[in-house]
């Protein structure tokens, strides 16, 4: 995948919360439990309020995608669930009858209005091949551009924990680099980041996390509410992503979306990174998961780590998983610690015959068209 294939707008790279005000392409993400009622089902207020607050944005001139939760908890309620089921095969029913609950819910919001959405369902299997990567883009842009309200979820009445975001945090953060989003909104049941957890004594809202340092010392959790699966964690995880891709990030209650929208100082705002990151690179990073893991040796492991070489053959020891040419494959030490992951020039089974040999080797052996690197270190990032 070429870099090329990752270009489109560049967001406006917001360093402020002053500049919230002049964000002109905006994702909101809204967790399951600010879009249900305590019995499970949904809040039909709540999505009318806020699509009420999308509106208002697009009078601005602004172009707003929703990254919505909520399919399976909507069913929680129809379905007589007594809360988010484990079973996979429960899970994927209930989204299935969510969803259709879900669509239409803003679908009537916003027709209030005399404006339309459109779903857009996604498995991370889209934003990992090259061509539904760029397909998804083209699908949202042309939304967008047709004045159309684009409501995204995770299809997770077809997902399996192999192909899996895992959670619509993640997910409003790789819909955020795919549009190139000045800001992302997230949305949960804490109006803010805090110290401790808010109801401790002493908590104090944190206004600015400028970096990851910031947060040295803050206790955090990682479990979800009843009826969603992300926690503070998740959330912390897509604010950095989208700030390393130059979207800035507010999070917030549902309660404050308005307001924190219109510049008031609520919330914990995090600044977008001012300096350019390679977006293959950041995708590599963020977007994707290893079609399958090459395990290297010591010698390998150290160049890849400390001096960004270049993956040879030479130093490979195995391979796990059966891949294309052209592909994220992840990078394993001796320990089967992930060190890199990068595209890989050759596939699985073009590769097993090369291990270990230099590259000398490989092309009296092999011929000339293997006499090059399995990964070269523009096609690395580091992890």
């Amino acid at each position: 995948m070429t870099e090329s294939d990752f270009t489109t707008r560049l967001p406006a790279r917001l360093t402020t919360r002053e500049s919230i005000t002049s964000a002109r392409r905006i994702v909101i993400k809204i967790g399951s439990s600010s879009l249900t009622e305590p019995s499970g089902r949904l809040d039909v207020e709540r999505v009318h309020s806020l699509a009420d607050d999308v509106v208002t944005l697009t009078r601005r001139g602004c172009d707003v995608v929703l990254v919505s939760s909520g399919a399976i908890a909507a069913a929680l309620g129809v379905l007589r669930l007594p809360g988010r089921p484990t079973d996979t095969a429960v899970q994927q029913a209930a989204a299935s009858v969510g969803q259709a609950i879900l669509a239409r819910a803003w679908s009537r919001a916003f027709e209030r209005h005399g404006r339309i959405t459109g779903q857009v369902l996604l498995t991370e299997s889209d934003v990992i091949r090259s061509e539904t990567y760029r397909n998804v883009r083209s699908s949202l842009e042309a939304l967008m551009d047709l004045g159309v309200i684009p409501v995204v979820n995770e299809n997770d009445a077809t997902a399996t924990h192999e192909i899996r975001f895992g959670d619509n945090d993640r997910l409003a953060a790789l819909v955020s680099q795919l549009i190139g989003a000045d800001l992302l909104v997230l949305l949960t049941d804490v109006d803010a980041l805090y110290t401790a957890p808010p109801k401790e004594p002493g908590a104090q809202r944190i206004d600015v996390v400028a970096d990851a340092s910031s947060l040295e010392g803050v206790s955090v959790g990682s479990v979800g509410s009843r009826v969603g699966t992300g926690g503070m964690v998740t959330k912390l995880a897509a604010a950095q992503h989208a700030a390393t891709t130059g979207t800035a990030t507010i999070l917030t209650s549902a309660a404050n979306a308005r307001s924190v929208l219109d510049g008031a100082d609520q919330g914990t705002f995090f600044p977008a990174h001012r300096g350019r990151r390679r977006s293959r690179l950041v995708w590599l990073r963020f977007a994707t998961r290893g079609a399958g893991t090459i395990q290297v040796d010591e010698g390998a492991a150290a160049a890849l780590r400390t001096r960004r070489r270049s993956l040879l053959a030479v130093g490979i020891v195995g391979v796990d998983g059966t891949f294309p040419a052209g592909v994220p494959v992840d990078v394993a030490g001796p320990d089967g610690e992930v060190i890199v992951r990068g595209l890989v020039a050759f596939s699985s089974e073009e590769i097993t015959p090369m291990m270990g040999l230099t590259t000398g080797s490989v092309r009296r052996t092999l011929g000339e068209r293997y006499a090059r690197p399995v990964i070269h270190r523009d096609d690395l990032v580091l992890l």
